[in-house]
């Protein structure tokens, strides 16, 4: 059985991943206004990705006997300087999510709930994927930004990401 405490915290967890999911679908409709589809493609994905981690967080709850609550998620920005300046703040959201991920691994610790800190092994090795995905493109973006046609190369290059429902969430 889950504690309170951990309880407390995955549900907190649950609303920052879609949290996350929202604000990559505010960054696919900013995209999308640009006329970027493979940026835009990027970041659906991107959503896809944080609310199968926001049903990972909702399934462990479940099989712990802990109870999911969501709350209201807040309103993701809607604007931003630039396509670099966009995936720059996935790069720090990413990093964000990493403490946040961190923080609940060190409860686990001091909970001693083996099971939670087990499941979130795979949270810990999916942000490192998570942030050098964000840091790949922010480089790219920055390569590019002096060449003409190099942000169209590079979006048609975004276009082509596929998230795969992981086997184990689905229904």
């Amino acid at each position: 059985m889950v504690s309170q405490k951990m309880t407390d915290a995955i549900n907190e967890q649950i609303n920052a991943e879609l949290y996350s999911a929202y604000l990559y679908m505010s960054m696919a409709a900013y995209f999308e206004d640009l006329q970027l589809p493979g940026m835009a493609h990027w970041m659906v994905v991107q959503s896809q990705e944080e609310m199968s981690h926001a049903l990972r967080f909702y399934k462990h709850l479940n099989e712990r006997g802990g109870r999911a609550i969501l709350k209201a998620i807040e309103g993701p920005e809607t604007q931003w300087a630039a396509p670099l300046a966009c995936f720059q703040a996935v790069a720090e959201h990413e990093a964000k999510v990493t403490s946040l991920i961190n923080g609940l691994m060190r409860l686990a610790r001091q909970e001693d709930d083996y099971a939670s800190e087990s499941f979130l092994q795979w949270f810990v090795n999916e942000q490192v994927e998570e942030e050098a995905s964000a840091a790949e493109v922010v480089g790219k973006l920055k390569l590019v930004a002096e060449t003409q046609g190099g942000l169209f190369m590079l979006d048609k290059e975004l276009a082509a990401r596929v998230f795969n429902m992981p086997p184990d969430l689905t229904i």
